[in-house]
Order: C-alpha cells, then sequence, then structure tokens
C-alpha cells in the first residue's frame, strides 16, 4: 500500500550531480516561480518516488528570492544580481549552507554560463561564499569555496552508533558537533551502524546538528596538506551521506583546535571520495570535485 501524500508534482526542469557523492537535484528557478514546498521537496529526493537526492538546490537570483517573499532580506554580503543556492535538505527543511553543494552549485552556474567568470560570490542563508573553478568541463570540476568563519562553541556529548560520544560544538553558518574519537581505526569507523540516529543535547543543539564522526590526524603524506584522516558524517534532516562539505569544515577545525593549531591543511577522506581544507585566519577554504550527471525534465503528475 503506498501512503505517500498527494500533492500537485509539477512539469520540472532539473539537474544532478554530486560532490564527492554527496548528491543533489538542481532546479532552474531564476525569479523564484516555484512553490518549493517540504513536500515537493521530499518527492523529488524521494530514491524510490523521486529523482533521489540528499537535498536540491534552487538557482534564483538572490533579488527574485527576496521579491517572492521566499528571502526576508538579502543576505551578509550577498548583492541582488548574485545567484543564490536556495539549499534543501532531504526532508524538505531549509538549511543555511552546504559546501559540497556549493561547488555543485557553482560548476552548474559557470556550465550553463549564468556566470562569465572563474571567481564569483554564490549567495547562500550563511552569506556571500567566494568560490573559484580551477578547472571545469561539462561533467567534472574542481572546485574551491571560501566557507567564511568558523566558531568553536566549547564541548558537547551525542549518542550515535551506540556510542557515546564527546566532541567540539562548531558553528559554520550550520550547526555540527565533530568528535574526533582517540584510537578509532579506519575499520571500526566503516563498522559504525549510523542508521539509528542521533541523541543530541537539545539546549546546545535546539535545532539539531549534523554530527561528524573523525579518525585522530595523522601526518599526511601528501604535499598539499599537513594531515589526514578519514570521516563519517550524519545529517540533520537527511540521515548519514557519503560527503557533507560544512562537515569537513567543521571536523579539520575540531581536529586542528584538538592538537593545538588553530591554522593547517587537512586532507579528509570520506566514504564519497577525498577533499582538502584549509584553516586559516579563522576561516576555512574547502577544495574538492563537482560532478554533473544528468539534466531532464519531469513529467506532469510525476509523484501523485
Amino acid at each position: 500500500m503506498n501512503n505517500a501524500p498527494t500533492f500537485s508534482t509539477p512539469a520540472l526542469t532539473f539537474a544532478k550531480g554530486h560532490g564527492t557523492q554527496n548528491d543533489f537535484i538542481l532546479l532552474p528557478d531564476h525569479y523564484a516561480q516555484i512553490d518549493l514546498t517540504e513536500e515537493l521537496v521530499a518527492a523529488l529526493c524521494d530514491r524510490q518516488r523521486g529523482l533521489g537526492a540528499d537535498g536540491v538546490l534552487r538557482v534564483a537570483t538572490a533579488g527574485a528570492l527576496v521579491a517572492e517573499g521566499v528571502l526576508s532580506e538579502l543576505p551578509r554580503g550577498v548583492s541582488s544580481v548574485d545567484w543564490f543556492m536556495d539549499y534543501r535538505n532531504a526532508d524538505g527543511s531549509i538549511a543555511e549552507m552546504c559546501g559540497n553543494g556549493v561547488r555543485v552549485f557553482a560548476h552548474y552556474c559557470h556550465r550553463e554560463q549564468l556566470v562569465d567568470v572563474d571567481s564569483f560570490t554564490v549567495g547562500s542563508r550563511a552569506g556571500g561564499r567566494r568560490v573559484q573553478i580551477h578547472s571545469a568541463s561539462d561533467s567534472d570540476a574542481d572546485v574551491s569555496v571560501e566557507m567564511g568563519q568558523i566558531t568553536l562553541r566549547g564541548t558537547s556529548e551525542v549518542g550515535i552508533g551506540g556510542l557515546h560520544l564527546a566532541g567540539e560544538a562548531v558553528d559554520v553558518g550550520n550547526p555540527h558537533l565533530a568528535c574526533i574519537v582517540d584510537g578509532l581505526t579506519v575499520e571500526a569507523l566503516t563498522a559504525l551502524d549510523l542508521t539509528t540516529g542521533t541523541d543530541l543535547d537539545s539546549a546546545m543543539f535546539p535545532h539539531g546538528a549534523n554530527v561528524e564522526i573523525l579518525t585522530p590526524l595523522v601526518t599526511s603524506v601528501d604535499d598539499a596538506a599537513d594531515f589526514h584522516a578519514y570521516m563519517r558524517v550524519f545529517e540533520r534532516g537527511v540521515g548519514e551521506t557519503r560527503s557533507c562539505g560544512t562537515g569537513l569544515v567543521a571536523a579539520a577545525a575540531a581536529a586542528l583546535a584538538g592538537i593545538d593549531r588553530s591554522e593547517g591543511a587537512v586532507a579528509i577522506t570520506i566514504p564519497g571520495g577525498d577533499v582538502l581544507v584549509t584553516v586559516a585566519d579563522g576561516g576555512a577554504v574547502l577544495r574538492g570535485p563537482s560532478r554533473l550527471v544528468a539534466r531532464g525534465e519531469l513529467l506532469p503528475g510525476w509523484g501523485d
């Protein structure tokens, strides 16, 4: 029996892409005319009913989103003509920022010739994010994102995967709890069951948080990085994903702080691939791949 709610599912043009296998549906909606309800987003992201994704990225100008009441005002560092990543989690909830999503969004804007330069600002609810396209083809790109300020908020705890872990609360435009686990091996990290959700301190995280589990830092053999670690992540509103850009930044900053460093370059391997996080001057740059895999059109009534 199908107990999924029924509602209008209009014809939509879309593209699909991922950043280290954190995957997204991109909806070109330059004048913000789509009624992007929680139900519509959840149906789009459903891997049986819809296209399947970890989230939806509406592609609109910041000015149009303000004019249509999606945004009450322009976020800091965002102009009305900037392309704005209107990001929604897979359950339809609104998220402030997504580091992997920004790379895919920037790649899409570059590919579709919405911008004619390699360095530009992408709008987000966490503020403007400067991106640099290092290389790009129709399907693949190497992109850096200036992720903004990092705030370490102190220690907290979480129940996850049958474990009770301590971590560092980190704000990267959205909330995180980064848990660097002493003695954690790659094999033990891989074996963790993260399907049961998280039990967080609601006083510290009244709106929930992403939770990162990280092996301790080791010296990197890569000249581009000082350290290397492995990570898995549980995202609020989604569940475990194969990568999380803001989570990677939060984890790198927390791991460096744990060895009394405020700066450094950390290469992190997640299930979806490898990225580089460079922490300096209270902020971070996230560099990694983007891949665009498809574009097409959903037929009217596709989710009815």
